[in-house]
């Protein structure tokens, strides 16, 4: 089976501080056919966007407006977590749209349900595997759909995702079988802060 080379490849940009977790979700992202963009800090994920950390847009001249379809962050990177780039991107009106995956080596319910309050799509615990790479497909056709249909939104379908996320306990709580990577993730990972 052969893929149309005018199929539709979806851009993600990838943001995490750690090279080897860079590495392993680019080659995810790639292995399931998604043009990938990886940088290593929000400071550098804000310049690629176009979005001064004041929160306005300015794209440099001479360059094009940035077709991102998915950004997936790491939650604790010094300088500004990924909490900090979720809340910038929500807060800008032409970036809002962009569905945005947070990871994170810790399970912390309190930054998790923040994070997903403020308009995270997805929250990933890390390692990330290629099964979770297969749950961003529909998170990034509820994005493009949502450019498409941009005119008939209402203001309330925000708080509607929000109610309905409540209560239920996400598939990201299920516990992992890969002990050898989770068991060395544990010892490896320093605590955020954050």
């Amino acid at each position: 089976m052969t893929i149309a080379a005018d199929a539709p490849r979806f851009h993600v940009l990838a943001v995490d501080d750690s090279i080897t977790d860079r590495k392993l979700i680019e080659r995810l992202l790639k292995t399931s056919s998604y043009q990938v963009t990886v940088v290593d800090s929000v400071s550098k994920a804000l310049q690629f966007l176009g979005l001064l950390e004041d929160g306005t847009t300015a794209t440099p001249p001479g360059q094009k407006e940035v077709d991102v379809n998915l950004i997936i962050t790491d939650y604790c990177m010094p300088e500004m977590t990924g909490y900090d780039l979720l809340k910038k991107i929500k807060e800008s009106s032409l970036l809002k749209d962009i569905p945005v995956v947070i990871m994170s080596s810790e399970n912390v319910p309190s930054r998790i349900n923040r994070c997903l309050e403020e308009g995270a799509d997805e929250f990933f615990l890390k390692p990330v595997q290629l099964s979770d790479m297969k749950k961003l497909r529909p998170h990034i056709l509820k994005g493009k759909s949502m450019d498409s249909n941009e005119s008939t939104s209402t203001p309330s379908s925000s708080s509607k995702k929000k109610s309905s996320n409540e209560g239920i306990l996400p598939e990201w709580t299920k516990t992992r079988l890969n002990l050898p990577w989770s068991f060395l993730s544990y010892f490896s990972s320093s605590t955020c802060n954050y």
